[in-house]
C-alpha cells in the first residue's frame, strides 16, 4: 500500500459563509443530507459508512438528529442529472457527491443549495470551484489532484514489469475532470519512456467489449485505469495489471495508488451539520 500524504487538499474557505448553521441548531430539527452516488450502494458502502461514522462523532446521528436521502445512479452518468433534480425537490440542507460527473449535476441543478463532493479531478478546470482557497458559489469539498501520482503508478508497474514498454490505458473521457490525469499520464509515460498503445475510450456500459478487443490485440504488456467513479462501478470487468483506484484494487486488481476515499469521507464537515 502506499502512503497517503498527497492523498487529498481541502477545498476551504466557501462553506463559512453558508447560512446552514443557525437552521440546523433549531431545537428538533432533523436536518436533511442529499447524497448522491455515482456508482451503487453496494460499491459505495465503505465510503458511506466512513462518512456516517464521522457524522456520528460530530454529534448527528442517522434517523436521529439527521435523514440522509440517498440516491444511486448504478454507473449510468446519464441519470445523474435526474437524480440531482430530484434532491433538489427534496429541499436537503445540504448534497454530498462523489465524483466530479455527479457534482457537475448537481450544480447545475441548484445554486443555492450547498453542495460538498468527497472527490473531484480537477475542480478548477472542470468549473466546480473559482479557485481553491477560496472556491465561491455553493460547492466544495475535496480534491485528489497529484500530478506526481501518475508518474508513481507507471513507476509501480515498470517496477513489477522490468520489460514493460507498451501500456494500454482505459479511460471515460466523458468526465471532465479525466482530461487533465490523462495529460499527466502521457507526461509520465514519455519521462519513463513508455508508449502508451492502446488508448481506449469507454463512456458507457456497451463499449466494454470493443474496448478489451482492441486492448488484447494491441496485446499490451500492461494496462492502467484512470480513476473514475463509472469504470469503478464496472470494477468487476475490469482485471488489468496496474489500476489507480484503491476500491478497484480491493475488488481483486493487482496494483493500485491513489487517494483513500474512507479517508476523504470520514473528513467531510458541512457548516450546517457542525
Amino acid at each position: 500500500m502506499s502512503s497517503r500524504r498527497e492523498f487529498i487538499t481541502l477545498l476551504g474557505g466557501a462553506a463559512a459563509a453558508w447560512p446552514l448553521a443557525a437552521r440546523a441548531q433549531q431545537p428538533g430539527k432533523v436536518s436533511r443530507v442529499g447524497f448522491l452516488g455515482t456508482s451503487s450502494p453496494s460499491l459505495e458502502r465503505p465510503l458511506v459508512d466512513a462518512f456516517v461514522q464521522k457524522l456520528r462523532e460530530l454529534g448527528h446521528v442517522e434517523g436521529a438528529t439527521i435523514a440522509i436521502e440517498y440516491r444511486w445512479a448504478e454507473g449510468q452518468d446519464d441519470r445523474l442529472p435526474d437524480l440531482a433534480a430530484e434532491l433538489v425537490r427534496i429541499k436537503p440542507d445540504v448534497i454530498v457527491t462523489t465524483g466530479t460527473p455527479g457534482t457537475l449535476a448537481a450544480k447545475r441543478a441548484t445554486a443555492t443549495i450547498p453542495i460538498v463532493f468527497a472527490s473531484s479531478g480537477n475542480p478548477l478546470n472542470t468549473g466546480l470551484v473559482a479557485s481553491l482557497a477560496r472556491p465561491g458559489g455553493n460547492v466544495t469539498g475535496f480534491t485528489i489532484s497529484g500530478p506526481e501520482l501518475e508518474g508513481k503508478r507507471l513507476q509501480i508497474l515498470k517496477d513489477a514489469i522490468p520489460a514493460l514498454s507498451h501500456v494500454a490505458v482505459l479511460w471515460n473521457s466523458a468526465n471532465p475532470g479525466n482530461s487533465d490525469f490523462y495529460q499527466l499520464v502521457r507526461a509520465a509515460a514519455a519521462a519513463l519512456r513508455l508508449t502508451l498503445r492502446p488508448v481506449v475510450e469507454v463512456r458507457r456500459m456497451d463499449e466494454f467489449n470493443d474496448a478489451f478487443s482492441t486492448i488484447a490485440v494491441a496485446k499490451a504488456d500492461a494496462m492502467i485505469v484512470l480513476a473514475d467513479r463509472f469504470l469503478l462501478a464496472h470494477r468487476t470487468e475490469i482485471w488489468p495489471s496496474g489500476v489507480s483506484s484503491h476500491t478497484i484494487a480491493r475488488a481483486g486488481c493487482t496494483r493500485s495508488r491513489t487517494a483513500d476515499a474512507q479517508r476523504s469521507a470520514r473528513s467531510l464537515r458541512m457548516r450546517g451539520l457542525k
